[in-house]
């Protein structure tokens, strides 16, 4: 075969797929019907009975039924001891598969460059690293801020909203035993003169992070910040990532229900229901 005809092939070949690509794909209609009953199974995040799934996906039981029926016998679904629908084996390993394939931080980035220009603040993100909170993501803001933090800052889990936020989640051991190196964390318990041990309000605090899952940080501990920071939970029930907005102090609403908080907890809510956190999700929101 001559160069030329190689090229001309492969040149034909690329149209195909690009015409492929542009034209309206067909699908098979029952097969979407049958996705919208998984979609409602997805949405209440419980095993559910024949007419509420059907409700749920918009259809008449009797339409439903016959799909349940095969998604059944291909081990999408499965029932329980109530006769509730349920996911079942294939599902489940489906769901694993992908799991196993995500990146917290990779499938978070979208999420912090969207805040980041939507409000006009600096977003940033952190993992629980060995030594305690660390910034892995950071997405200034386009109005200069004298914001310290860093790629690889370690923060404190006292006196910063994103350590505070990872160590409400964190078991009492776990947490005593890491509050016991609060010293070489930015901001951390014994640095700049601070006192050794928590305030005596420390747990309070944790309490009402768990309950509300939402915390600020107002211009401490860098003076003229203001913080506030939200958790993303993984498929275990633990805190994954740590979400936070900054900006400087009295430039933007710190409050649960103003846009940048709601703005938060929204990404937060999106990446927990990626992460496999189905009913937790709508806690997450706070």
């Amino acid at each position: 075969m001559s160069a030329a005809q190689s090229r001309a092939d492969t040149d034909a070949l690329t149209g195909d797929i690009t015409n492929t690509a542009a034209k309206p794909q067909r699908g098979i209609q029952a097969l979407e019907s049958t996705g919208a009953l998984l979609e409602a199974l997805v949405a209440a995040g419980r095993p559910l009975p024949l007419n509420a799934l059907a409700r749920g996906a918009g259809m008449a039981p009797a339409k439903a039924h016959p799909h349940l029926v095969s998604l059944q016998r291909a081990g999408l679904l499965t029932r329980d001891a109530s006769g509730n629908f349920e996911s079942g084996a294939l599902s489940l390993e489906l769901g694993l598969m992908a799991l196993q394939q995500l990146s917290p931080t990779a499938e978070a980035e979208p999420e912090i460059l969207a805040l980041a220009r939507a409000t006009g603040l600096s977003a940033a993100m952190a993992v629980l690293g060995p030594v305690g909170p660390t910034v892995v993501r950071l997405e200034e803001a386009m109005r200069p801020q004298h914001v310290s933090l860093r790629i690889g800052t370690v923060l404190s889990m006292v006196n910063t909203a994103i350590g505070r936020t990872f160590a409400a989640f964190l078991p009492e051991a776990v947490l005593d035993g890491m509050l016991v190196h609060e010293s070489v964390r930015m901001a951390g318990l014994g640095a700049d003169g601070r006192t050794q041990t928590p305030p005596v309000d420390y747990r309070a605090r944790l309490t009402a992070i768990r309950e509300h899952r939402f915390d600020t940080a107002l211009s401490n501990p860098v003076p003229g910040i203001d913080t506030v920071a939200v958790p993303v939970f993984d498929h275990t029930g633990e805190v994954t990532l740590v979400l936070a907005l900054m900006g400087s102090a009295g430039s933007f609403e710190t409050a649960l229900d103003a846009a940048p908080a709601q703005a938060l907890l929204a990404a937060a809510h999106r990446l927990s229901w990626r992460f496999g956190a189905v009913g937790r999700a709508n806690d997450t929101i706070g």
